[in-house]
Parts: C-alpha cells; sequence; structure tokens
C-alpha cells in the first residue's frame, strides 16, 4: 500500500508541475492532506520571511485559477494568500525532542519528452503544463513527505516529541531557502534531514555525506539606456543592449581563481522593440557559483563592476537583483552516525562521500539549525535515473520512493519512539 500511494502522489504531482512561488494546487494538496491526517498547518505567508523572497514575479490571481481548475483543494487554497509552502507539525504531548524534515515542491522550466518511449508519455502522466516539468525529482521528494505524514499519524501513540515537516517552495534557482530558515521555525530543531533523489548514485545506495555543495548567486541585470531612430538620430541614443552583450563577454571571460572552483552563466538575453529603434533596454539572466562563500562573492563582485562598466561605455543606466542565493552544506558527523546502521538495516549500501557539485538552498535551514545548537544532514537517495536532472526526458527508478520513507521512519523512530 506504501508504494501505491507514493506512486500515485508522485505521478499526480509530476502531470501538474508548478514553478517556484507558484505551486498553489501542490500547497492546498499538501495542506489538506496534512490537516486530515491530524496535523497542525502553517501556510507560507506566515511561515517565510518575506523581507528575504528573492525572484517572485507571480500572477497570483492567475495561478491560482489554473491551480483550481486543475484540482486544488479549493478550500486552503483559498487560505493560501500570496506565498506557496506549507509546514505540518506533530505534537505528540509528551516530553521530546522537535525533529524535522525539509521536501521541495517546486518543478523546473524544461519541456517534457513527448518521445513514445518516454515512460511518462508512454503511461499518460505526463506533464500537462506547457514549459515545465518535474525533473529534478521533487515530486518524489514531496510524495515521501506526504506518505512519511501517514506513517507518522498511524504510530501517533508510540511517538513522543514533535514533528516538523516543511514542504518548501522555490527551491530551483536557490529562492526559497533562505526565507524559510529565517522565518523561525526552525529554532527549537534538535535535529533536521534533507534529501535529494538520485544525483550520482544508483538505486539501492545512500550517500550520507555529500560534499562541494556550492555557494551561488542568481542574479537580473536590466539595462536602461536612449530609444531613438537608428537612422535619422542613433548618435542621440543609447544603446541598452549593447551594454547587456558587452556585458555577457566580459562576464564569461572573468579570470577563474587561484584558489578554488568558480563558475559563471549567462542563460537569457534580450532586449530591443524593432531592427531601426537603437534598444531602450535589454535584460540579462545570470549565475555566480564558487566552492566557498569567498570565492563565489569574487565572482559576483566581478559581474558588478562589469555591469557598471558596461552601462558606463553606452551612457546607460543599470539595476542588479538578486534573484537567489545558495550556501554550503556540512552534514554534523554525530547525525551521520545514527544514519549510517539504519540504513545498513533497510539493506541500503551507504556511501560516506561523494561530490555533489551543485547548488542547493537546503544549506540554508542546515546552518540555522546548526547555529541553534541542533545537528543536520543532507542525504542522496541513489536512483537509476532513464536520463540527468534538468532533460526532457528524466525519469527515475519510483522503487526508491519507498526507501525513502522508510529510512526516515526508522530514523524519527530511533529519536522518538516511546
Amino acid at each position: 500500500m506504501t508504494q501505491d500511494a507514493l506512486r500515485q502522489w508522485r505521478r499526480d504531482l509530476h502531470r501538474l508541475p508548478e514553478a517556484a512561488w507558484c505551486e498553489f494546487r501542490t500547497s492546498s494538496l499538501i495542506a489538506h492532506h496534512l490537516s486530515e491526517l491530524g496535523f497542525s498547518v502553517m501556510l507560507g505567508d506566515k511561515l517565510l520571511a518575506s523581507n528575504l523572497i528573492m525572484g517572485r514575479e507571480v500572477d497570483v490571481q492567475a495561478q491560482k485559477e489554473r491551480a483550481l481548475r486543475q484540482g486544488a483543494h479549493p478550500d486552503w487554497l483559498t487560505r493560501i494568500k500570496e506565498i506557496t509552502g506549507v509546514m505540518g507539525v506533530w505534537d505528540s504531548g509528551r516530553p521530546g525532542p522537535t525533529l524535522a524534515f525539509r521536501f521541495d515542491i517546486d518543478a523546473v522550466e524544461v519541456d517534457e519528452s513527448q518521445d513514445e518511449l518516454h515512460p511518462p508519455s508512454q503511461e499518460g502522466w505526463q506533464s500537462r503544463n506547457a514549459g515545465w516539468m518535474h525533473a529534478c525529482a521533487h515530486d518524489g521528494h514531496t510524495a515521501i513527505g506526504l506518505v512519511l505524514a501517514e506513517r507518522i499519524a498511524a504510530q501517533a501513540e508510540q511517538l513522543n516529541g514533535r514533528i516538523k515537516l516543511f514542504f518548501q517552495p522555490a527551491e530551483e534557482g536557490c529562492r526559497g531557502g533562505k526565507a524559510l530558515a529565517a522565518g523561525g521555525q526552525l529554532d527549537d530543531v534538535d535535529a533536521l534531514l534533507a534529501l535529494h533523489i538520485g544525483i550520482h548514485a544508483n538505486s539501492g545506495e545512500l550517500v550520507v555525506n555529500p560534499t562541494e555543495f556550492l555557494c551561488s548567486t542568481k542574479f537580473d541585470v536590466e539595462f536602461m539606456g536612449r530609444a531613438v531612430h537608428a537612422g535619422l538620430e542613433p548618435n542621440a541614443g543609447s544603446n541598452a543592449l549593447a551594454a547587456a552583450c558587452t556585458a555577457t563577454t566580459a562576464m564569461l571571460g572573468i579570470a577563474r581563481h587561484r584558489d578554488g572552483m568558480t563558475r559563471i552563466n549567462v542563460g537569457q538575453l534580450s532586449g530591443g522593440s524593432g531592427r531601426n529603434v537603437i534598444p531602450g533596454h535589454a535584460r540579462l539572466q545570470g549565475e555566480t557559483r564558487g566552492a566557498t562563500p569567498a570565492l563565489n562573492d569574487y565572482m559576483f563582485g566581478q559581474v558588478q563592476q562589469i555591469v557598471e562598466g558596461a552601462a558606463m561605455m553606452q551612457g546607460a543606466t543599470y539595476l542588479i537583483r538578486k534573484q537567489g542565493e545558495a550556501i554550503g552544506i556540512e552534514n554534523s558527523p554525530a547525525l551521520l552516525e545514527e544514519i549510517v546502521p539504519l540504513a545498513q538495516a533497510l539493506k541500503l549500501e551507504t556511501i560516506h562521500t561523494r561530490r555533489f557539485g551543485a547548488s542547493e538552498d537546503a544549506g540554508f535551514l542546515i546552518e540555522r539549525v546548526q547555529r541553534n545548537g541542533g545537528q543536520a544532514a543532507y542525504l542522496i537517495l541513489g536512483a537509476n535515473l532513464a536520463a540527468p536532472h534538468h532533460h526532457p526526458e528524466f525519469d527515475f527508478d519510483e522503487a526508491v520512493l519507498e526507501h525513502g520513507v522508510a529510512l526516515l521512519e526508522s530514523w524519527l523512530l530511533s529519536r522518538l519512539g516511546a
């Protein structure tokens, strides 16, 4: 029954993916399910620190209307104001520690493959929202969290202490973690676990201490120039697109740092209004990454200098907006000592260290718990993949979902069992 429930949740969420900060259907279903099980529910508007929310440009009304058409729970959808995300709290009423789990819920800007050999397409549960796909297994993460909630409710009399389940919006682009961490609900947590399906690990494996999480800054730059007729008086204009192109070329040429790995990417560039008009506006979207906060700060500092110089060259002005951030992750060693024997008892092959090599805003949650004296860890639940993460043909071995529930359940029982 557990596997059936996991598959049902995963495929329902996969069929109707929602972008970062647009997870209204997903949040409403999560909130309803947790409430029905007896959890206390807190929604995103009260859960996240609104002043730290990044990269949120959402037509809330339009997204809610679509969510309702696609099966959102109407009562809970009404209760969600502007911000998505859900926390469920199970309080046993008996003394004990507070444990927490984090599950990310948003989708990726990827058009899912329609190839008949792609299992979701073949079996009829491929994405119905064009341009968006659960291509990073967040549908699986959410399914694990929802079925874990069922297991908690079923064993209520055996538990002490409290359990917090965090269903985080906007992990893609590293936009939601910092605001969730600052919201205050992690400050009483004694131990936190987060996990990710599939990265550099196969079905039956568990990476207990992934390393090399990259610090990152996601940014948008707007250049504001002066639009004029390109033939009559080009000298009177200020070419915003030329400034953006100059900046892009210079950013890609930033000298890499001797002290460690650094990255830069400009993923989107747009501007102008017509072939005979000097472009008065242009926008680029990019990101920096570094092996340490200092290395990432070096890269982003170079970006800021380049943007200022490129704007000056064209007589334009500019605005830089941070749209997301990530920091590194260091797991609590004592917590890993608990996890390894539990995983081995479940016949999972434990791998101590493996390179992560990407960015994850769960770092802010882990740092918050650790700074308050708690323990926290990020695990990789291995899964055989049909294609890499963020690929149109991404799919994972659904059998691992049950492994994920079993591992998290066995850990909480070891800590909270009566």
